[in-house]
């Protein structure tokens, strides 16, 4: 039911493009999920948050993270269903951190967000931040899990879809090979 229901909300957006498109990871992929064409609408967002904030609320969270910038909308609006705060890291060099006023306390159980997983590099950053001030990471909710292997980033994961589309290193892929032009659509 979840995955039907999180790809209607996708495509009802127009938020599955096909093409030749560079990752935030670097790898390029024949096939893009631009979240801020759901994220635009909050009654679709606030849908796939609560899918992610009924499966984890039971486990006596303080505290939804993301890193910025979709994660900052999803970690709000899960934090608000479930009626706890919401934190975001942003990046300062090479690390993400947390500031602006928004910390995580020692001890404090914490649900890292994002939007969407393809390597978990944003997600590990966040992961990181919230270890560094001594937080406790009790798992993991994205929106879309386009993974093409099982991750495993050291906690239960959660994706409202899960939609696995073929990446390729630059050096590698067929559609450069064939010519295709390259778009970047993310940050």
């Amino acid at each position: 039911m979840n995955q039907n229901f999180a790809l209607n909300i996708f495509k009802k957006a127009g938020a599955l493009l096909e093409g030749h498109f560079l990752l935030t990871s670097g790898l390029h992929s024949p096939v893009y999920w631009e979240k801020f064409r759901v994220l635009q609408y909050p009654e679709d967002t606030a849908k796939l948050c609560g899918l992610i904030a009924r499966h984890y609320e039971n486990k006596g969270l303080d505290v939804v993270a993301g890193p910025t910038t979709g994660g900052v909308i999803l970690a709000f609006e899960i934090a608000k269903q479930l009626g706890i705060r919401s934190a975001f890291a942003e990046k300062d060099g090479a690390a993400r951190v947390f500031r602006r006023g928004f910390n995580i306390e020692p001890g404090e159980r914490v649900l890292v967000v994002d939007d969407i997983l393809t390597t978990g590099g944003s997600i590990v950053e966040v992961i990181k931040a919230v270890r560094k001030v001594s937080g406790n990471v009790i798992g993991i909710g994205v929106m879309v899990d386009r993974s093409d292997q099982n991750i495993d980033l050291g906690w239960p994961l959660f994706s409202c879809l899960k939609s696995v589309a073929e990446t390729y290193r630059p050096e590698a892929c067929p559609l450069c090979a064939r010519g295709v032009p390259l778009v970047r659509l993310g940050g």
